[in-house]
């Protein structure tokens, strides 16, 4: 949540040094005007030491945090200080409170409520009050002849006029910005919350599945055991179709017993306890054919493009991750699911086609949160939720769509160097 934070940080000093720039080009150009145009006499030396002092300091704050990854609350208040204190300086040396451009604290005090918390935005307030207060109560070295009366012939309310239009240009354009900025943290930060939940549940689930898992290898044992014995009473080698149905039970409880191990794997880490070397195109046929037998549909159409085949180590988290969206697609399409892989560059891409009804609007713009389902099941809607977490872990990602012909596709993707063999590995295996 911090870099988010961060980030926004960064980008909140980019805005301030764009607006500090502006604010250099547009002192320069009206100190032209009224020194030439207006015929005003103005301490050129000292103003313009004052403007390449700010252009220094602007400069050097470009080249900084350029380079920079986070920013401070109290960097971007040393920013705002900066800027009034030489707008102080300015007016001072033009005229004081009699300068129409003394309204320009307003936007450096809109932009401390903006970009900063309090109580630094007040100190930004503080500071301006302070700065306009000593104005009216130091004599300055231009005194400006005011004639509000005269309208538009007055050179006070021509200044005014351009100050306003100024300001609001400015609240506009950068306070926009600031605030999309703003609003991308909050949605950002928002996300990561959710993410945070999601793992939390995620973290519950693979404890109770775990400790289900312990609890369920000593009853099937116990069984695969008994239907051992069955299996050779003579009374049950006498009776063909009671012998079939043990070996047929005998078979499940085995599949039983290979989910519940693969449970345990996964929970400890396939990578780090049971890890297994494989290919590429190896493992996705493995997959294609596991599923295909385990769940016999009626109608299975597989294509593997790939068109490398690295070393990887076979996760058993991605296999489940499969297996979920397959088994969803075999659900909603009972009589046609389709598996197409193929690599994108640097990703591996497994679409998983169905020809069933779709996804509801409301469940598609929700895919990979929990108990999203249309089934109206209790517990409906895990099996995407925990694929999507996977893929997020391997570095990838799940979407979902609706087919124009009907169905719908599940696209995985996942960066093949989260499942490839470093060569590190093979080096510690062979010392």
């Amino acid at each position: 949540m911090s870099s988010s934070r961060d980030r926004a940080g960064v980008r909140n000093m980019q805005q301030l040094i764009q607006l500090r720039w502006i604010a250099v080009v547009g002192q320069v150009a009206t100190i032209l005007v009224v020194q030439y145009g207006l015929d005003i006499a103005l301490p050129l030396g000292l103003m313009c030491g004052v403007l390449a002092a700010l252009a220094v300091f602007n400069l050097v704050s470009h080249l900084w945090w350029r380079r920079s990854e986070q920013v401070s609350s109290v960097a971007l208040l040393i920013g705002l200080l900066v800027d009034v204190a030489s707008l102080t300086i300015q007016l001072y040396l033009s005229g004081g409170i009699t300068n129409p451009f003394v309204f320009l604290y307003l936007l450096q005090v809109v932009l401390g409520t903006v970009l900063l918390r309090a109580p630094l935005s007040w100190v930004i307030a503080a500071a301006a009050a302070v700065c306009v207060t000593g104005l009216t109560l130091v004599r300055t070295p231009l005194e400006l002849t005011v004639e509000p009366a005269r309208g538009l012939a007055d050179h006070y309310v021509q200044g005014l006029l351009i100050c306003f239009l100024l300001i609001a240009s400015l609240l506009v354009v950068f306070i926009t910005r600031i605030g999309r900025i703003l609003r991308e943290r909050d949605a950002r930060l928002a996300e990561l919350r959710q993410r945070a939940a999601e793992e939390d549940h995620i973290v519950r689930m693979g404890l109770l599945a775990s400790g289900a898992a312990h609890e369920l290898g000593t009853p099937l044992s116990t069984l695969s055991v008994i239907l051992g014995d069955w299996q050779h009473l003579p009374t049950m080698a006498s009776d063909g179709e009671l012998h079939n149905d043990v070996l047929e039970m005998q078979a499940q409880v085995a599949r039983c017993k290979s989910i519940v191990t693969n449970i345990l794997l996964a929970a400890g880490g396939p990578r780090a306890e049971a890890p297994t070397e494989t290919t590429l195109h190896a493992m996705l046929d493995d997959l294609a054919d596991e599923w295909r037998d385990a769940r016999n549909p009626p109608s299975f159409r597989y294509s593997n493009r790939c068109d490398v085949d690295p070393d990887i180590v076979s996760d058993v988290g991605l296999r489940q991750m499969v297996f979920n969206v397959l088994d969803n697609a075999l659900e909603s399409s009972p009589h046609w699911v389709a598996m197409d892989a193929r690599c994108d560059g640097d990703m591996l891409v497994i679409e998983i086609s169905d020809a069933g009804t779709g996804f509801v609007a409301d469940v598609l713009q929700r895919v990979g949160t929990p108990y999203n389902t249309s089934k109206g099941r209790p517990g409906g809607g895990l099996g995407l939720f925990l694929s999507v977490n996977v893929a997020r872990t391997l570095g990838g990602s799940l979407t979902a769509k609706n087919r124009p012909q009907g169905g719908a596709i599940v696209t995985l993707a996942l960066p093949l160097a989260a499942i490839a063999i470093e060569e590190g590995d093979d080096d510690d295996e062979q010392d």
